[in-house]
């Protein structure tokens, strides 16, 4: 026997994952925790038996509800499993599945569109984050057909815009968990920073690196990847993280001058494969310490001028562009994020997964 339980299969960004209602799974955590390690087919490295990529980009579920604070459309619950790894970790945020929370909404009637674009303020649950996104809804309905473009994704798509309203501090005690904007950490020059992820930020030279690259290198890197994670174990104690051994965060992200025009080069460990792209929030992390007076890019990023600035962080497959506004008493703060993403529903239907891991009714 198995259980039927309705998702859509979305892309958002440059990840993609099964989206549910919240009502629809277990409201025990241990329950839903073993519901969506079937559903994506972890502990597997293939995830042969279920929806994953055999990838962390593509190990990412969504999980959507009516919020019950006042102001705010929707709740979104991230889930980020593992290839290899038995771990459902609801800790950190994702900026890329967050562009198919107002889609998936929409087409499953937990929201009604608004005219010909569609703005819902989405509070992220895992760090309490708010954000107010928009899509187009011409006649009603979610338009995925566009010119909008992003980096890491093929073709083009109807746009969906992210205007943060609060990123700082997400999982961390605030913007610069350990109260400086550099630090020396296990022999190293580094920035640790939460601007909606938490990151480990350090020039690529220091570690004999270019910071240009292929991805497929820097996966190869056994030497580079060790070095990493030695200093990722390190800096998490010191961002007040404890034992990051098990989890997802900090990110590491080597950075280097630009190549392509931009403001910065970057290759980013998510942690310990290397990024294809960039995350969302990683992206505007970066962009963040870029505009920080003392931050490790100081003398490596090409920052415009203004309180207001467009920032285009170089990644392995393009760049993402994140505007920044400061707060004009004080340039140390960041006030405002805002990006642009693209979303697509590629499945709907039903995910099943064996009657003996969960049954309706069943709390366990």
């Amino acid at each position: 026997m198995q259980t039927a339980i309705p998702c859509l299969f979305m892309r958002g960004g440059t990840s993609r994952g099964p989206f549910f209602r919240a009502a629809d799974l277990p409201a025990d955590i241990a329950s839903r925790d073993r519901v969506l390690l079937a559903a994506i087919g972890s502990p597997d490295v293939r995830q042969i038996d279920g929806l994953g990529g055999a990838h962390p980009l593509t190990s990412k579920v969504g999980i959507v509800g009516p919020s019950a604070v006042p102001g705010v459309d929707l709740d979104f619950l991230f889930a980020q499993l593992q290839p290899g790894k038995d771990v459902v970790d609801t800790t950190p945020n994702c900026g890329n599945m967050l562009a198919a929370v107002v889609p998936f909404a929409l087409e499953t009637g937990l929201a009604a569109a608004q005219g010909e674009t569609t703005t819902l303020r989405v509070r992220t649950i895992n760090t309490d984050m708010a954000c107010d996104i928009t899509v187009a809804t011409p006649g009603g309905r979610v338009a995925y057909e566009g010119d909008a473009r992003i980096d890491g994704v093929p073709g083009t798509s109807s746009p969906v815009t992210i205007n943060f309203l609060d990123t700082a501090g997400s999982v961390c005690s605030g913007l610069l968990p350990t109260g400086r904007v550099r630090d020396v950490i296990d022999g190293l020059e580094v920035t640790c920073i939460d601007n909606g992820m938490p990151m480990v930020l350090l020039r690529a030279a220091d570690v004999g690196r270019r910071g240009d690259e292929s991805v497929a290198a820097m996966n190869a890197d056994s030497e580079l990847k060790a070095r990493l994670e030695r200093l990722r174990l390190a800096a998490g104690e010191a961002m007040g993280l404890g034992d990051v051994g098990s989890k997802s965060y900090p990110k590491m992200c080597l950075v280097a001058p630009p190549v392509q025009g931009g403001a910065i080069g970057t290759r980013c460990f998510i942690p310990h494969v290397c990024h294809d792209a960039i995350g969302v929030l990683a992206a505007v992390t970066v962009a963040t310490a870029c505009v920080l007076e003392g931050s490790i890019t100081q003398g490596i990023a090409v920052v415009p001028a203004g309180r207001v600035r467009r920032l285009s962080v170089e990644h392995p497959t393009g760049e993402f562009s994140v505007e920044l506004e400061t707060d004009q008493n004080d340039p140390q703060r960041v006030t405002r994020a805002a990006l642009l993403r693209t979303a697509r529903l590629i499945m709907r239907g039903e995910v099943m997964i064996p009657s003996s891991i969960w049954t309706p009714g069943e709390s366990a």
